[in-house]
């Protein structure tokens, strides 16, 4: 059970938006009388996490009696699913949603909606209110399981909504979700994080930290597998911490065990593991779990002491290195991923220097890699930032250098070995058919469409930068 026991939202309520859903269904079919369906255009920004809530829109507008279609140009909803990590993403949904005034008098009775991370925050929520009038509904992220009660006072009132209360968050079970694919699937174990990292804006939009109870994630583990996923990837802020608000003694290294056990061929992967909370004890059982993949993202973002201090990581970076040495060791053939950011506030370069020379002792398989972005309300945006754009920029190309030294050596590695791999489409080249092994990397090679969603042994026969080159065995 929970520790806090305000975090669920109760059946009474999750009954009551399903009633919701009921009666905008009766409301689109009166309106849509002359169209099979109406169609909304949902489109996700930024992490895994909001591509799955952006499932879950579209798994409850499905139930109202919505199709979907690829282009908001066919729409007669569009929701945006914003992120708000860096300033590039908030850009691009300002700039879709301004293009959207064009559609809206074309089509007056379209419904424009904006959600996520962005929406959260007050300062943007008043921003598209004063100068975007042509939205109509706005929510924030601990509002998405009210969305059938939003779109039915959207359908009858003609007026705007804007629901962004503030809330350390919910945990809504039970709500329908429409999968993207039907190879790979995300699976949330928590939401929130506790960690307030100095330059990150997720703990404000998304809440504390709260887990679900394993029973829930287990069957739902399950349904997955029962319905042919191959792949499932548990998400998220810090998967690490899961299980510290329950009163179970379940944590993430015992969760894995038991999900682990499911019957069925597919893999598991998680993310984001903070370097933080990654024990031994995590490391161990992944080397104990057959289906739990040999890959680890383990975002260490600087190699500096100082700038980890600054920025609230709480490690070092010799105790990283220490980790990421214990893994390799308990864990064959291990991948490592990681972020970095570049300039943060208050770095100097002979800190980025020592995060150049933490990436060639770890040798990771590839990186993440930012140039520090500004988010209103953290702790970072106030610090002095004296390193010039043009300076921030010569050190990111440095640190690309360096890393595709590093990940032509792991991939080459790679060349004569045996792998297993779980196709998902068409490859690079025509004729190819391309997929991923355990550790993550892109495997392109000659193969029949028909082997898509299943699992191959190809022989690895070349490496490039960004993928590898193989050959299809039996």
């Amino acid at each position: 059970m929970s520790k806090l026991k305000n975090v669920v939202v109760s059946q009474e309520e999750i009954l009551e938006q399903n009633q919701y859903m009921q009666k905008a269904t009766t409301l689109l079919a009166k309106r849509y009388r002359d169209k099979d369906l109406p169609l909304a255009h949902v489109h996700s920004y930024g992490c895994q996490q909001n591509v799955n809530d952006g499932e879950k829109i579209k798994g409850m507008l499905a139930q109202m009696g919505y199709g979907f279609c690829d282009s908001p140009d066919s729409a007669d909803l569009v929701i945006y699913n914003t992120c708000a990590v860096r300033e590039n993403a908030e850009d691009r949904v300002f700039g879709n949603v301004g293009a959207l005034k064009h559609n809206k008098k074309r089509n007056p009775n379209m419904i424009i909606g904006l959600c996520g991370c962005m929406m959260q925050q007050q300062h943007i929520a008043d921003k598209i209110k004063n100068s975007y009038s042509h939205v109509d509904i706005v929510f924030g992220t601990h509002a998405l399981h009210h969305l059938p009660q939003i779109m039915h006072n959207a359908l009858i009132d003609n007026k705007r909504i804007f629901e962004i209360s503030q809330s350390d968050g919910v945990i809504a079970e039970g709500l329908p979700i429409r999968h993207d694919g039907t190879i790979k699937a995300n699976l949330p174990i928590m939401y929130g994080c506790n960690n307030f990292c100095t330059y990150c804006i997720v703990p404000f939009v998304r809440g504390r930290e709260r887990s679900r109870n394993a029973e829930d994630i287990i069957q739902e583990a399950k349904k997955l597998v029962s319905d042919g996923y191959k792949e499932i990837t548990l998400l998220g802020q810090n998967v690490n911490s899961y299980g510290n608000d329950l009163e179970d003694g379940i944590n993430f290294a015992e969760l894995l065990k038991q999900l682990n056990a499911i019957d069925g061929d597919f893999w598991i992967r998680f993310m984001t593991s903070h370097p933080k909370d990654c024990s031994k004890e995590l490391v161990d059982m992944m080397a104990d779990c057959q289906k739990v993949c040999n890959h680890i993202h383990l975002p260490v973002q600087s190699g500096s002491d100082r700038v980890l201090k600054l920025m609230n990581r709480k490690y070092t970076s010799q105790a990283y290195l220490e980790l990421a040495k214990y893994a390799k060791e308990k864990i064959p053939n291990l991948s490592l991923t990681s972020d970095i950011i570049v300039g943060f506030p208050g770095e100097e370069y002979e800190d980025f220097c020592q995060t150049l020379d933490l990436i060639k002792k770890v040798e990771y398989n590839s990186l993440f890699t930012f140039i520090y972005s500004k988010r209103v309300g953290t702790k970072a945006a106030e610090m002095p930032d004296n390193v010039s754009k043009e300076q921030k920029g010569l050190w990111f190309r440095e640190l690309l250098a360096a890393q595709q030294i590093i990940g032509s050596k792991k991939y080459g590695a790679y060349v004569g070995k045996r792998q297993k791999v779980l196709v998902e489409g068409e490859g690079k080249i025509q004729g190819n058919i391309t997929g991923r092994n355990e550790a993550s990397m892109i495997v392109d090679f000659v193969g029949d469409k028909s082997l898509v969603g299943s699992f191959v042994d190809v022989k690895i026969i070349g490496a490039k930068n960004s993928y590898l080159i193989g050959e299809l065995e039996g």
